[in-house]
């Protein structure tokens, strides 16, 4: 996507997932998702996480090592998840509206890439998992088509074979839905859930 696609869609896909985790109650918080062996909860944590990754990266070109365990293993989310996951994704909405963090190479844990297509993937990751919160807490999916569309066509670039189902890989084989399922069945089957 151009830059300033990318921004604008990133900004959708903040206020459309904190909208999903906003809804989400502390009772809900260990019912089972699609990502294997995590609950909601952890789902959440992992975004949350996931955002200040990204804002550091985006801010500083890397994250020190520390940090980053830090980020893989403790709380994030606290007693207020969705005013942490908030905080979080504005961070790293902020950061990547910096022109020049689009511009310079950042390296992420699994590897180098340009800051716009770092922004690319957070794009992609949080509607995944945005849709994980969702379905698991009988929320509806029909998220905004701005934001469903873009990460439809990211997924379809992004997850290579290579990628899929071996030990340590982020993403099982697609799943079979119908030519006319709804786009957000089309995105999650295509990031290897069970739809």
């Amino acid at each position: 996507m151009e830059s300033n696609d990318s921004i604008a869609t990133m900004r959708r896909v903040v206020d459309e997932t904190s909208r999903v985790v906003h809804n989400v109650t502390p009772d809900q918080h260990d019912l089972p998702t699609a990502c294997d062996d995590w609950t909601v909860r952890d789902v959440m944590n992992h975004i949350t996480g996931g955002g200040k990754l990204f804002a550091t990266c985006a801010e500083r070109g890397a994250i020190p090592d520390d940090e980053l365990v830090s980020l893989l293993t403790d709380d994030q989310l606290g007693d207020d998840p969705a005013a942490s996951f908030g905080a979080s994704a504005n961070a790293a909405f902020e950061a990547f509206s910096d022109p020049a963090a689009l511009a310079k190479t950042i390296s992420l844990p699994f590897g180098q890439m340009p800051g716009a297509a770092a922004l690319d993937l957070a794009i992609f990751d949080l509607t995944v998992h945005a849709l994980d919160i969702a379905r698991a807490t009988g929320q509806p999916t029909d998220l905004d088509p701005a934001v469903l569309e873009p990460a439809y066509v990211l997924a379809q670039t992004m997850i290579a074979d290579e990628m899929r189902n071996e030990e340590g890989n982020p993403f099982g084989f697609a799943t079979e839905v119908p030519d006319d399922a709804p786009l957000q069945d089309k995105l999650h089957a295509l990031a290897g859930r069970t739809v």
